[in-house]
């Protein structure tokens, strides 16, 4: 399993490293950079579509597994290793949006079922569920600010000028209603 894989040797450590810039920053979606990706040892299905900047795993890359017809959005990141190799399987026809990190650990197997969603800005840690759709949490508001951070003479100026947000109330029907004022 996982904990098998041995980190590479410094030389081809280095050419994984070389072939991983190459294949973030070239163009080349679902020509070069899968090609790429496959010399570094990641493991690749047909029809796959990486798109710019996206980091898969530098340390493990042969505990990548990504099969047919699956595309990762922009600077999306998959890492199959925290203290120690793990393995990351993204199934057929699974769909990363920009931004996601992917993460798995020591030992774990971290699946993307097949025909997946994952929304833009997701952290995924656990599995997905075959054809099922996940995105991040709505943002919340938790304060009003006095000072704004970006004119603020410093941060403790914006800090001390924050408010906290009332908690939502109840409108009547069973569902909270949020103002902030």
């Amino acid at each position: 399993m996982a904990n098998q894989v041995e980190r590479n040797s410094l030389p081809r450590g280095a050419v994984n490293r070389v072939l991983h810039l190459m294949a973030r920053a070239l163009p080349g979606s679902r020509s070069l950079r899968p090609f790429l990706h496959r010399l570094r040892g990641v493991r690749l299905g047909r029809n796959v579509f990486i798109g710019d900047d996206v980091y898969l795993e530098n340390e493990y890359p042969t505990c990548i597994e990504i099969e047919d017809d699956v595309e990762i959005g922009l600077r999306s990141v998959i890492i199959a290793h925290l203290r120690g190799p793990g393995k990351v399987v993204i199934k057929k026809g699974a769909w990363i949006g920009a931004c996601c990190l992917i993460s798995s650990a020591k030992g774990r197997i971290l699946t993307i079922g097949e025909g997946a969603v994952v929304g833009a800005g997701s952290i995924i840690t656990s599995d997905v569920a075959p054809f099922t759709f996940v995105k991040p949490a709505a943002p919340q508001v938790v304060a009003t600010v006095a000072v704004p951070l970006a004119t603020a003479p410093s941060y403790v100026s914006f800090l001390r000028g924050l408010r906290p947000a009332r908690p939502p109330r109840e409108t009547g029907n069973g569902s909270a209603s949020r103002t902030v004022t």
